[in-house]
């Protein structure tokens, strides 16, 4: 069994991880919820509670816009809660609206290397905004369009190959006290 870590100055905030689809959020948040005595919660897959459909009928049926909407009304709900590591969709952080949210806790981002991420998911055939005659053009075009939201995290974990999720968790761990200072007021 392993032993907690207890991160001085995190005060029960929620820790929201976010990137690109691919990036591994939701392998990433149970490990790191465990390791810290949080919960773990994973937006789409409450998406897909909330309205009994999977993402993809979502997308079929409303588009994009209708999930984003829904997107952002469960991620109001969850900011009402603390102790929580939240795995969120890719495009949460496109939303200005969502920010507001988002910046209730501390929000880090996994930024894995734009070939990486293609590997990942070339081979994943769920995702519906990859579903376009030229998938890796479209991957392209949204990793630009969505980079210098995600740069507006608190804090940026680069994965540049393949790491275990243990290891890149290891690594939040480890940097968020540098965060958690900085934003601190003078002793």
């Amino acid at each position: 069994m392993t032993e907690q870590t207890t991160i001085p100055g995190l005060h029960n905030l929620n820790i929201y991880l976010i990137g690109m689809m691919g990036c591994g959020k939701s392998t990433i948040g149970p490990v790191l919820a465990k390791q810290i005595g949080y919960g773990f919660l994973d937006t789409d897959t409450s998406i897909e509670r909330l309205t009994k459909q999977s993402i993809r009928e979502i997308f079929a049926a409303g588009g994009e816009a209708e999930f984003r909407s829904i997107e952002s009304q469960v991620l109001s709900e969850v900011s009402a809660y603390t102790k929580l590591v939240v795995a969120t969709g890719g495009g949460i952080a496109v939303k200005q609206e969502n920010w507001g949210y988002l910046r209730q806790g501390l929000v880090v981002w996994l930024d894995v290397a734009e070939d990486v991420l293609w590997q990942r998911l070339v081979v994943d055939k769920t995702r519906p905004l990859l579903q376009d005659p030229n998938p890796q053009a479209k991957f392209k075009e949204i990793l630009a369009s969505r980079r210098s939201r995600y740069a507006e995290a608190d804090l940026k974990i680069s994965i540049a190959q393949e790491r275990s999720p243990t290891d890149v968790v290891a690594e939040i761990l480890q940097m968020i006290p540098t965060i958690l200072k900085s934003t601190q007021p003078p002793e």
